[in-house]
């Protein structure tokens, strides 16, 4: 979103308040970002933060993690129903 804003690093990082080479941290996945961070970021992007933080989940994940990750959830949710179907015949 910065970039297609047209802003350097070092331009959004005087806007927002923040260290130039803390966003481009940021934007690297080299660093965890604060919630007070996630706010003063959209708050400069002008969007939400549901809108910041969109796509996140299939996109922050590397490519061979995705398919783990995945399996997963799908155990869980799996387990989730068997625990749930469980629940109710024992009612």
């Amino acid at each position: 979103m910065r970039a297609a804003k047209k802003w350097s690093q070092e331009e959004f990082a005087h806007v927002s308040g923040l260290h130039r080479t803390y966003i481009g941290q940021i934007e690297r996945g080299e660093k965890n970002i604060s919630f007070a961070n996630l706010l003063k970021i959209s708050g400069v992007l002008g969007v939400t933060m549901s809108e910041l933080l969109s796509g996140l989940e299939d996109s922050a994940w590397p490519e061979s993690e995705r398919a783990g990750r995945s399996a997963d959830a799908k155990t869980a949710e799996s387990k989730h129903s068997m625990f749930e179907v469980h629940r109710l015949s024992s009612a």
